[in-house]
């Protein structure tokens, strides 16, 4: 659910940080853009947990859907409205000359992002992505609310039966801190794998 929700908002988010530069910088996709900002400010201004269940109940209503997808989409249109200030971000760190360059060899505005700026951008704004996919990881752990099974869920349900709150709820924040370390290794070692390609 993490790797599908993480999906839609690198695709989504990178989409809405290339409009909103391109509007920035020449004044195009103006309808696009004012969209692009609306849905920045609902989505950033309204908690998680209200979306998902705005996803499950009203959106995905009437529609035979698995609550994974529900959620993954849920999770995801989240996700997208972080990482498009993330890719915004990442863009502009990238010196204006390069993509200069590439229009000077003949690139298309769509090419120059695709092949100069966004591959320079990724690598400048790697430990920023890597927090969201924290964040997002971790944000899952309110799936319950729509009866999806989850760690939280199978914790709560252990702590009921058991009537012991201390082991289940230390195993399912042990697992979900095992978790966020090794993500963190991972993209700590992907990071320095970056670097050396550099050199």
């Amino acid at each position: 659910m993490t790797l599908l929700a993480a999906i839609v908002g690198v695709v989504c988010g990178t989409f809405i940080g290339i409009v909103r530069v391109a509007h920035d910088e020449n004044g195009n996709f103006a309808v696009l853009n004012a969209l692009c900002r609306v849905y920045l400010t609902v989505v950033r201004g309204t908690p998680a947990v209200i979306q998902l269940l705005i996803m499950y109940y009203i959106v995905f209503a009437g529609a035979d859907v698995g609550k994974i997808w529900v959620a993954a989409a849920a999770f995801g249109l989240n996700s997208a409205a972080y990482v498009a200030e993330i890719a915004r971000a990442g863009i502009l760190s990238v010196d204006a000359g390069q993509a200069e360059a590439g229009r000077s060899l003949g690139l298309n505005y769509a090419q120059t992002m695709r092949f100069i700026v966004l591959p320079q951008a990724f690598k400048n704004v790697l430990p920023a992505f890597a927090n969201e996919a924290i964040t997002l990881l971790k944000e899952t752990s309110v799936c319950g609310y729509i009866g999806l099974m989850d760690l939280t869920r199978g914790g709560d349900i252990i702590r009921s039966v058991t009537y012991d709150a201390v082991l289940p709820l230390a195993a399912v924040a042990l697992i979900y801190l095992v978790l966020v370390v090794g993500l963190t290794a991972g993209v700590s070692k992907w990071e320095k794998r970056l670097k050396r390609n550099e050199r």
